[in-house]
């Protein structure tokens, strides 16, 4: 039976329970418009106290973003088995899953908020994107790309990230078809560059192997013939 007594909390445990607080916020209102005062209300605690775990909101605000930014990374993490489009969808969907449950904290993120333009908020959004790049090449089996893959990689990866951001701004066409396109757009680029380069052409060939007929790929593929025709 509970004695109506609030638990005493350590320092570690309020610290995480006031940037889970601050992302909850985050995730409806961008960092800008969130004050301390609605992240001690929303923990149950007072302004000065919010200050004795944190210097300040800025200090939060990076505490927070590192905390979504690791949980990003995280979204891009896909076991090496089966075809390739069907990994890569997997990944735009559970990515579209965290920008559709924290709109507004991603776009902060991306486009900048009360941290733009620090080192640390800096170094956290490269961490996301390096993160999600070495994924990527995880999936094609390389080690030491060459430049043109990273050129291709690095590529995909921001237009995953503009494409989100474009998205969340009025949500105009459905998430499901923009994932299935990003997958696409991987395959347009990787493509194009095989074109111009052998040894992008026997890379993407490796990787292509054993596609299924009813995967993204080679749904794209039907798309191209039927445009042309």
């Amino acid at each position: 039976m509970s004695t109506g007594v609030r638990r005493r909390m350590g320092v570690e445990e309020r610290r995480e329970q006031l940037i889970g607080v601050a992302l909850e916020l985050f995730s409806r209102r961008s960092p800008d418009e969130v004050s301390i005062d609605e992240i001690a209300s929303a923990a149950g605690i007072s302004r000065p106290l919010v200050y004795h775990y944190f210097p300040g909101k800025l200090s939060l605000y990076e505490a927070a973003l590192k905390r979504a930014s690791d949980d990003l990374a995280e979204r891009f993490v896909e076991p090496h088995e089966g075809p390739l489009g069907a990994r890569l969808l997997r990944v735009m969907r559970r990515y579209f899953d965290f920008v559709d449950d924290h709109g507004p904290g991603f776009s902060a993120l991306m486009r900048g908020g009360p941290a733009v333009g620090s080192s640390t908020t800096n170094a956290l959004i490269d961490s996301v994107r390096q993160a999600a790049y070495e994924q990527i090449l995880a999936h094609l089996g390389v080690t030491d790309p060459p430049a043109r893959l990273e050129l291709v990689v690095r590529s995909w990866v921001s237009l995953a990230e503009s494409t989100a951001l474009i998205w969340l701004d009025g949500r105009r066409i459905p998430r499901e078809e923009l994932e299935v396109q990003l997958v696409h757009d991987f395959a347009a680029l990787a493509a194009i560059s095989a074109a111009h380069d052998a040894e992008m052409a026997a890379l993407m060939r490796r990787a292509l192997e054993g596609e299924p007929s009813d995967g993204p790929f080679t749904d794209l593929v039907a798309r191209l013939i039927a445009l042309a025709s």
